[in-house]
């Protein structure tokens, strides 16, 4: 009955309301005659404002999260790096929509989660670049700076230049640039001076220092501060933009910190050559190279057990053993020779007249150029083996490297 009631004085508004329209007058005589009514039809009217109200809200809440997804399909990550995307914008605090989860990386990774190279605020504004200048100047005092960030030049990424830039550019008075350089991957956080270019000298104004670390795929994140004055602000080189496509066997350089070009890295040098191998069988008479067959070492592979040859992949200091067992009632000399680049430079010799059998291990170092050729020869006599004696072997390691 209570909802009866409540729909036909709503039914009675309305009827009022069209009738005002019309321009005739219109009097709910009930009000007067039931006052509690009153107050529920007021109630109501109240509930349907607030409803309106609830509407709207979630229309304009609708609308940011389109708003927010749309920025987050235009996003274009390299390398699958996970960031934070901030809308920076003059005299603002950003607020980042985190796409970094902390579930993909285990406990004993806890490290990469705080790591800045994958937790940072993407800065990607155009007048911060090099080549802008215009009226209208900005400075970065008024910003809320808060964590790492890193640049971008119209999704692109860029880098702070390492040298002066020419006043009224990057969209403000003083330009400030990276002094001293950015750090290698190895260098970790570093912490680098700021300067702003102003009054024909290239550090006229010196902002307080910033901390900069280089990450794997060739960019930068920055830690910036807030500087002390107007109007400076923290400038993008768009000369860098040509590091962004670099691959990751390849560093970005330049000789005069306009033109930067992508170079291939060097190969890490193999510190580390042992090998150890043996011949399971009989040898007699010449044998120009022993090809050890039975290889159980070969950290660096640096030792073929296909030609029996071992080459230098390193220039260093080098030790070298071989051995050979002698059969019994030889009755002649048995030698093996070590051959570095073409020469025998030492011997294995035994020899046996009587009904016994013996061995003998020699050894040998030497400093060795990268890519000399060493191996052994067995001249003269008779050598035995089998699988399980390993009487005839080969082996050597590296002992120190020499630029």
């Amino acid at each position: 009955m209570f909802t009866t009631g409540i729909q036909v004085l709503v039914v009675l508004l309305l009827c009022a309301v069209s009738a005002e329209e019309n321009g005739r007058s219109f009097e709910l005589n009930i009000w007067k005659e039931e006052p509690p009514l009153q107050e529920q039809l007021s109630l109501v009217y109240k509930e349907l404002e607030r409803l309106r109200h609830d509407q709207a809200l979630m229309k304009q809440k609708q609308e940011d999260i389109n708003q927010v997804i749309m920025q987050c399909t235009q996003m274009q990550p390299s390398d699958d790096e996970t960031v934070n995307v901030t809308s920076l914008q003059e005299g603002s605090s950003p607020v980042s929509f985190s796409f970094f989860n902390e579930s993909e990386y285990p406990e004993e990774d806890s490290d990469m989660a705080l790591d800045p190279c994958y937790r940072y605020t993407k800065l990607d504004q155009a007048w911060r670049a090099t080549n802008f200048s215009t009226k209208s100047v900005t400075c970065d005092r008024q910003v809320q700076w808060k964590g790492w960030y890193r640049m971008y030049y119209r999704g692109k990424s860029i880098q702070m230049p390492e040298r002066c830039v020419r006043k009224e550019r990057c969209g403000t008075h003083a330009p400030l640039w990276l002094v001293g350089g950015h750090p290698r991957v190895r260098d970790g956080i570093v912490t680098r001076k700021v300067c702003g270019h102003w009054n024909q000298n290239c550090c006229h104004f010196k902002s307080p220092p910033i901390q900069v670390k280089a990450c794997r795929g060739n960019y930068y994140v920055y830690k910036f501060v807030k500087p002390l004055s107007c109007h400076l602000a923290y400038c993008a080189d768009v000369n860098t933009l040509v590091c962004g496509r670099c691959k990751r066997d390849e560093t970005c350089t330049s000789k005069d910190k306009i033109n930067w070009f992508c170079k291939k890295s060097r190969r890490r040098v193999k510190t580390k050559v042992h090998f150890f191998a043996s011949y399971p069988g009989s040898l007699r008479g010449k044998v120009n190279r022993i090809h050890y067959r039975k290889v159980y070492v070969n950290q660096g592979r640096a030792f073929n057990s296909r030609n029996g040859v071992f080459t230098a992949p390193v220039t260093g200091i080098y030790q070298f053993f071989f051995s050979t067992q002698t059969a019994a009632n030889a009755n002649t000399k048995t030698d093996l020779w070590l051959v570095v680049n073409g020469y025998w430079v030492a011997v294995s010799h035994t020899r046996m007249n009587g009904a016994n059998s013996v061995g003998n291990l020699s050894t040998y170092m030497t400093t060795l150029r990268k890519g000399a050729i060493v191996y052994v020869t067995h001249s003269s006599g008779y050598s035995w083996a089998n699988s399980a004696s390993n009487t005839i072997t080969f082996g050597g390691s590296l002992l120190l490297v020499r630029r």
